[in-house]
């Protein structure tokens, strides 16, 4: 087998998330169907990613990597015909910005060592941007940058965030969020940003709700302190829609450390482990 790395972006709009799921448009769907098809694969294409993007989510620095299969006679296709050929028949809403050989022990999802997000939203103090509605959330309150900054550190470092999670059985909880900050465009766009050695489910759409509610006056920081140290998920956090969130980049060691690093994401974390 031949593993390539694949960079990807895409609007989000108008998938139901990264995942494959019957009856729905998905990303993981679109780019199966065809690489499979543009490759003449014997057996359906099948792509690891490095985030599962939830539905409307966009991303504009994706990984994922295939394995493909060594063909017999002169016929084994190249990163770059691949590359080529999904230019020509991906829909308009992904694209594959590249598509390299892979270094040995990649793994686009247990090799990263960091993803990158970022949440955009606009506040009552300002007029929303029509052209922006579909990567951009109004709220309906003003919402204090600085206010937003002086919290964040409340949620930083290493720590249980299962407050901010959808369960998953047999699935830990613990991650290291190393940088959560907020700045505000000329357009009056505030943008938060975070990045974490990993992410749970909706747990940057959590996150970022509890965060607007400190910095938009209605709860204050000794409430976010009390949810974050929540053994479950909390039913006082507001999951902020999935249009406003946008995986920017995902990071990675260099290669000597890829297969390292892979065999240590597999295996589940504790606090005392850390």
């Amino acid at each position: 087998m031949m593993r390539w790395r694949l960079d990807i972006a895409y609007d989000g709009t108008d998938f139901r998330g990264w995942a494959t799921q019957p009856g729905h448009r998905t990303v993981q769907e679109v780019l199966e169907f065809h690489i499979t098809r543009v490759l003449r694969l014997p057996q359906p294409a099948r792509l690891v990613v490095a985030g599962r993007t939830d539905a409307a989510v966009h991303a504009r620095g994706q990984v994922c990597h295939l394995d493909v299969p060594f063909l017999s006679g002169d016929g084994n296709p190249s990163p770059a015909e691949l590359h080529r050929l999904l230019g020509r028949v991906l829909p308009k809403d992904v694209v594959v910005r590249a598509v390299v050989e892979a270094p040995e022990g990649f793994d686009a999802r247990f090799s990263a060592i960091w993803r990158r997000y970022c949440y955009r939203i606009i506040d009552s103090q300002h007029i929303p941007d029509p052209l922006h509605r579909r990567h951009v959330v109004a709220v309906r309150h003003p919402v204090d940058v600085d206010v937003l900054n002086a919290a964040a550190p409340d949620l930083m470092g290493l720590r249980d965030f299962a407050a901010f999670c959808k369960p998953r059985d047999g699935a830990t909880t613990i991650r290291e969020l190393s940088e959560l900050s907020a700045t505000q465009r000329p357009d009056g766009v505030i943008e938060i940003h975070l990045l974490a050695d990993a992410f749970c489910r909706s747990m940057v759409r959590s996150v970022v709700g509890a965060l607007i509610a400190v910095g938009g006056g209605r709860r204050d920081r000794v409430w976010l302190a009390d949810v974050a140290s929540h053994p479950q998920r909390h039913h006082h956090i507001l999951v902020m829609p999935g249009h406003g969130l946008t995986l920017e980049e995902v990071g990675y060691p260099t290669d000597d450390g890829l297969a390292a690093r892979a065999q240590l994401a597999r295996s589940r974390r504790t606090l005392e482990d850390s």
